[in-house]
């Protein structure tokens, strides 16, 4: 694909060819949906090619990836993107709506082997999926943990780990110790996306590009029901938990799925070495990594970047994930 002459997505709007809805889960909680057709209108020359499912991180709503999302539609992609529950258009799970928080992460398994199982059932073959951030996190343990079955997964800067220094075990236990004295439901830190860093300084976590940053304003403006700000101290100690689970030896090593793993080596947000650590432990798993020109939001940094994880995405899914073959006369 020549990216000079991918046509310019308008960031800022819901694309025609795309239609947001709910798919219910089985407490009866709706959790936000948007969906692609499999052929894009502008091109019906295109040939199905398959169906991705992606899943953004802690805070995050799939406005933010509209350009992504729609250029994998326009590749011939039926193209499916959910809210988590609890957050953005799913609802809240605090009485502060600006609080990420969960009780546990296997709640949001749940939530996605379910969808998983109906959206297959309804999707052409073959199925893909895409997580970034903590969606990556929980896309990565319900592959492992035979949750769902994708032929092939993309993670893109996967929280596999905190930047805090320290074991996994311990930093458990200091969560677990914050929850048992105050509310769990409290914020873990005050402003921003990590401890430490203010809101003026967010930008330089997630992106080098200054307008796809600031599409997320717009999105917030537009949509207030999109904002929210630190996770809780519940969502840290629990988020400790689910790393506790991966790092369960045998675990990663017994999945036969193929794993492409996108990374910042500078990311400010989650460990480049947990993700490299993953890498060598996946039997199937292909590393890209990119130096001090990337940031946290690979599928949101500047063009030479992003196009260089498009094409990555596009050269293992053609090799994983090959179109399957359309009956026609003989």
């Amino acid at each position: 694909m020549d990216f000079g002459t991918v046509k310019a997505v308008d960031r800022r709007a819901i694309p025609a060819s795309a239609t947001e809805g709910f798919w219910t889960a089985a407490d009866s909680q709706p959790i936000r949906r948007i969906d692609w057709p499999g052929v894009p209108d502008e091109d019906p020359q295109i040939p199905p090619r398959g169906s991705l499912l992606f899943l953004p991180g802690r805070g995050d709503f799939y406005e933010k990836y509209l350009e992504s999302l729609d250029y994998w539609h326009r590749e011939g992609w039926r193209v499916s993107a959910l809210d988590w529950r609890g957050q953005a258009g799913s609802g809240r799970l605090t009485a502060d709506p600006l609080t990420g928080h969960i009780s546990d992460f296997s709640v949001w398994l749940d939530d996605l082997a379910a969808f998983w199982k109906d959206w297959i059932e309804a999707t052409p073959a073959p199925h893909v999926i895409v997580g970034h951030s903590m969606g990556g996190h929980l896309v990565l343990r319900a592959v492992a943990e035979q949750r769902i079955n994708p032929v092939a997964v993309v993670l893109s800067a996967p929280m596999l780990g905190f930047l805090t220094p320290g074991p996994n075990r311990l930093l458990h236990k200091v969560a677990q110790t914050m929850c048992r004295f105050g509310d769990p439901e409290r914020v873990a830190w005050k402003t921003s996306e990590k401890p430490g860093t203010s809101v003026a300084a967010r930008s330089t976590l997630l992106t080098h590009d200054l307008e796809r940053y600031n599409d997320e304003t717009y999105w917030k403006t537009a949509r207030p029901f999109l904002g929210m700000g630190p996770g809780s101290w519940r969502w840290v100690e629990r988020g400790y938990a689910s790393m506790l689970e991966l790092d369960r030896p045998g675990l990663l090593e017994a999945v036969d799925v193929p794993v492409l793993l996108l990374a910042a080596r500078f990311d400010g947000l989650v460990s480049w070495k947990a993700i490299e650590r993953a890498a060598r432990r996946l039997p199937r798993a292909q590393l890209m990594t990119w130096g001090q020109e990337a940031r946290h939001e690979l599928l949101r940094e500047a063009d030479p970047v992003r196009d260089k994880v498009l094409q990555t995405i596009d050269d293992f899914l053609d090799r994983l994930a090959p179109p399957v073959a359309q009956d026609g006369p003989s």
